[in-house]
């Protein structure tokens, strides 16, 4: 089998699988799915961007204790 073969099966159980994508388990989501109105969105996007901030926050005071910590603690007990 050459290339060109192998590709248009590839092509042709690519598509059989696509067809079957409206009627599976996830149907009846996509077809009450649909696009975000602009305030959505923006909601969406600023409650992400806090949570990814207050994560970076914790990550970086971790952080900072477990190389403050020894020092100080060393200092406090000679």
């Amino acid at each position: 089998m050459d290339i060109v073969e192998s590709s248009w099966k590839a092509q042709k159980w690519l598509e059989n699988k696509a067809k079957n994508v409206g009627s599976g388990r996830y149907g009846r989501v996509l077809k009450m799915a649909r696009k975000p109105t602009n305030d959505e969105y923006v909601k969406v996007l600023q409650i992400t961007s806090i949570g990814i901030i207050l994560v970076g926050l914790l990550g970086f005071t971790v952080y900072y204790i477990f190389t403050q910590a020894p020092g100080f603690f060393q200092g406090l007990f000679g």
